[in-house]
């Protein structure tokens, strides 16, 4: 990998983005040898470098030395989920995603006097794609959901593709952004079922919906976080989608649509 030396000669925005890159590989070399953590703990040098306070205000290096400071107790995959969050906060400041994206169509604002809404709830564990979060809402805009909780780390809400596929949907449902702990807490206290759309677990023509409750879904590549999936399984559990053909898995948002059907329909 490219030494912090070499890093450190770079232009100021090449290397926030460079930085970006290489927390998103070690997000996917989990786990780490010593080596590698040496290597993890001296990026985080670069937070209080001239490159990043160029580029970064005051409020956003702040934000970043906490990230960097939790660092520090993290491993598997939690240790993963903080380094891509760092990676995507980074992007988010350079005005970067993984993708171009389209802006926004004006649709006008939709009626939410005309939803049927149900006391379920949504839980977005760190969604990367602003498309991905735009067809969810869209998806709970039709099949009941009564609020959307997004855990920090997912894409904005308000990103030209996620209001885009939303279609006005995130004007209709609620949501949050909420931080994790303080979504965990706010979880425990709470007397509703909470599950996990995630493979394996039960059928979801077997599974138990219920009446009330809350469903969690995993981002794209690292899924469900081992603390809300432990939330899920002391729960009702995971539920899965049967599946016949060569893909392991499906799409988040068909995913999602297709669990929010049936337990809309159930």
């Amino acid at each position: 990998m490219i030494t912090i030396a070499k890093l450190r000669t770079l232009r100021d925005r090449t290397c926030v983005r460079k930085t970006a890159l290489l927390f998103h590989q070690m997000a996917s070399s989990i786990p780490l040898d010593r080596e590698q953590r040496a290597y993890l703990a001296s990026l985080t040098t670069l937070f209080t470098s001239e490159q990043f306070s160029q580029v970064l205000n005051e409020t956003e290096q702040s934000h970043l030395l906490l990230l960097a400071h939790r660092l520090e107790s993290k491993d598997g995959k939690d240790l993963a989920i903080l380094c891509d969050d760092i990676h995507y906060f980074l992007l988010g400041v350079l005005g970067s995603d993984p993708s171009d994206w389209d802006f926004v169509d004006h649709e006008g604002k939709l009626d939410a006097s005309k939803r049927r809404i149900l006391d379920h709830s949504l839980v977005l564990d760190r969604l990367r794609s602003p498309h991905n979060i735009g067809s969810i809402f869209r998806s709970a805009d039709s099949f009941g959901v009564k609020k959307i909780y997004l855990v920090e780390g997912c894409a904005d809400v308000n990103h030209p593709r996620c209001l885009r596929t939303s279609r006005g949907c995130t004007e209709t449902v609620e949501h949050e952004v909420v931080e994790e702990q303080a979504l965990l807490l706010l979880l425990r206290s709470s007397s509703l079922p909470l599950f996990a759309l995630e493979t394996g677990g039960t059928s979801m023509d077997m599974f138990p919906f219920p009446k009330e409750g809350v469903a969690v879904i995993g981002g794209e590549e690292l899924g469900v976080s081992p603390a809300l999936m432990a939330l899920c399984e002391a729960s009702i559990g995971r539920v899965s989608l049967e599946m016949g053909g060569t893909k392991g898995s499906l799409n988040v948002a068909v995913a999602t649509g297709i669990m929010l059907h049936s337990w809309f329909t159930t």
